[in-house]
């Protein structure tokens, strides 16, 4: 069989470099977007900011405290969306088999390219120095044989990087792995492994197949597979999806709705941000919430009319936020999803899953 040659882009600190780009007295700063407001979160943070300590859906105030000369600046997602844009272009000069994650990030099946470059580590560099010329935006690039190795290989040496994880190498590479940097694993997934005894992707590796049954259930024979380095996804330009949404687990667990509403805002705004690139109306608002015991929850609205705007979005999660607060124990978990949509203008569907940057 032909060996895949899948890249994976990401972006670096994708938010934050636009402010920065755009606004020259912000560069070399610690930047975040979003708002300091005392129920502000941030949704992004520059990798100046990062060597304070700030992340990404951490209240403003902590960030504020982490570092007390942190600049915030308000999102503008129209212009991240035209600059993602751009960078599409770029990616579809040299394949079709383009699947989008976010507005900052994508899979590409190189395998057979537009500029018939026999090497995959060519491909992704002359796209990244294209992003660069037409952007100004430094990017990352995994190149592996499949995408889960690709998408880790992205985040290996980052920013403004690119690691190669060939063949030979994908088992050894995954056996190295903390199992919490598996693409995937969340902090209740990881503390669940860890509780098993398994800390590396070489732990899970050595549980056969009838362990992995007994502990994993139906989802086996996808960890059987990964622990060897072994994905058989394909990269699919034109996958239909169901649903958008976006989640994010936080350092520490919340009890009141202010919180709640600070921290569920840049989930909406990330949602409905694809929603409207991609012109996907939904009719259904799902929250979801998980509690410090890991039980989890979900509440949704199914609305008359499709939902077309940003500020309809947030009144359908304030709903739902006030039906769910305060909550029986703390709460370290949200996530909003909309789904139920109008195919009849629908052009494609092409993104999912949108962790907070």
């Amino acid at each position: 069989m032909t060996v895949r040659k899948i890249i994976h882009v990401d972006m670096d600190a994708f938010y934050a470099s636009v402010e920065q780009r755009d606004n020259p007295a912000l560069r070399g700063k610690p930047v975040t977007v979003g708002y300091g407001a005392a129920r502000g979160v941030v949704a992004a943070a520059s990798y100046e900011a990062r060597e304070f300590g700030v992340r990404s859906a951490m209240p403003s105030v902590t960030a504020m405290r982490k570092c007390t000369s942190l600049i915030f600046v308000p999102p503008r997602f129209e212009v991240y969306k035209s600059v993602s844009s751009q960078i599409r272009e770029i990616f579809a000069e040299h394949t079709d088999l383009i699947e989008p994650l976010s507005l900052d990030e994508a899979y590409l099946d190189v395998t057979e390219n537009k500029q018939n470059i026999p090497l995959a580590t060519d491909v992704a560099n002359a796209i990244r120095a294209r992003i660069k010329e037409v952007t100004g935006l430094n990017s990352s690039a995994g190149i592996s044989y499949n995408k889960f190795l690709a998408k880790m290989a992205s985040g290996h040496r980052k920013p403004n990087n690119y690691y190669v994880i060939p063949p030979g190498r994908g088992a050894a590479f995954v056996a190295s792995l903390p199992i919490e940097k598996f693409h995937g694993v969340g902090p209740a997934t990881a503390a669940r492994m860890h509780a098993m005894g398994i800390a590396t992707g070489a732990d899970l590796a050595e549980l056969t197949m009838d362990d992995m049954s007994a502990r994993f259930g139906r989802s086996a024979q996808y960890w059987f597979d990964l622990s060897r380095g072994i994905d058989e996804r394909e990269v699919k330009p034109n996958r239909e999806r169901k649903s958008i949404g976006a989640e994010d687990t936080f350092r520490d667990d919340i009890t009141t709705i202010d919180e709640a509403r600070a921290l569920a805002a840049p989930l909406a705004d990330k949602v409905w941000s694809v929603c409207d690139s991609r012109h996907l109306f939904g009719r259904t608002v799902t929250l979801k919430v998980k509690f410090a015991d890991f039980e989890q929850i979900t509440r949704a609205r199914s609305l008359p009319s499709f939902v077309r705007d940003r500020e309809t979005l947030g009144n359908v999660v304030e709903t739902l936020l006030a039906a769910t607060f305060p909550p029986r124990m703390p709460v370290r978990l949200l996530g909003v999803t909309i789904s139920n949509f109008d195919r009849s203008e629908t052009p494609q569907a092409d993104q999912m899953a949108l962790p907070i940057e």
